[in-house]
């Protein structure tokens, strides 16, 4: 899907970006500026501007008399959200998603814990309004609106735990939640016991419980790892 607003080298790059993180083009592979503008139908110019998207990416790296070359998995910027978008739009989805949701299990409950200690009045209530939000949309297959409020959810937490680290996390988590909902990753309604737990830990926040807290956000992250294999096995 075209990322709106990013011109000719954003129709490249929604092209060339799926199609290296999937495999089609292995690693070492050597890819050509002048033939892919001519494959593309964009100026050198333009296709100069998507190699250096994708060289920000650690996706390929670009060398004078060689060309533009494929870069191995490890190389990959893993963090960039639209590298995960790409991955996880790949035959390897499965993989991604357990990956990312573990990752998700190691941090979230610890910055749930940090926000219990360190929410401001604000944030506590924009949790909560969060929280709400989600409830209020989890039923009649209304998972766009869900996510919406999800998303925000998560990244109150990362934020107000005041670890600029966990923080900057925020893009990690609404890509993997998105990419559960995109490909149909979920149920056709979040699942009761997920939707409570937001609740609760809005609550446990609220209230400065740090370890409830951090306890019930391990179970939501228990619980999207036990979704993952059911759904995404």
């Amino acid at each position: 899907m075209s990322t709106p607003g990013r011109g000719l080298h954003g129709r490249v790059l929604d092209t060339l970006g799926p199609a290296i993180t999937a495999g089609a083009y292995p690693v070492g592979s050597v890819l050509r500026t002048d033939e892919l503008a001519q494959r593309f139908e964009v100026s050198r110019s333009v296709m100069r501007e998507a190699v250096r998207v994708l060289e920000s990416m650690h996706l390929v790296e670009s060398r004078r008399r060689v060309g533009v070359t494929v870069l191995p998995e490890c190389e990959w910027n893993v963090y960039d959200p639209q590298v995960i978008r790409w991955r996880l739009a790949g035959s390897e989805r499965p993989r991604q998603l357990r990956s990312l949701t573990v990752l998700r299990s190691a941090v979230e409950p610890v910055a749930a814990g940090l926000t219990a200690r360190h929410a401001t009045a604000e944030q506590c209530a924009e949790l909560t309004e969060c929280a709400l939000g989600m409830v209020a949309n989890s039923r009649g297959h209304r998972l766009e609106e869900y996510l919406f409020h999800d998303v925000a959810f998560h990244r109150v937490i990362l934020t107000a735990s005041g670890n600029e680290m966990f923080a900057r996390l925020g893009g990690v988590v609404a890509e993997v939640l998105a990419g559960r909902t995109h490909h149909d990753v979920m149920f056709e309604d979040p699942d009761p016991a997920a939707v409570t737990l937001h609740v609760q830990v809005a609550e446990a926040v609220r209230a400065r419980d740090a370890e409830r807290a951090e306890r019930l956000t391990r179970e939501i992250t228990e619980g999207a790892l036990q979704e993952l294999d059911i759904l995404a096995p």
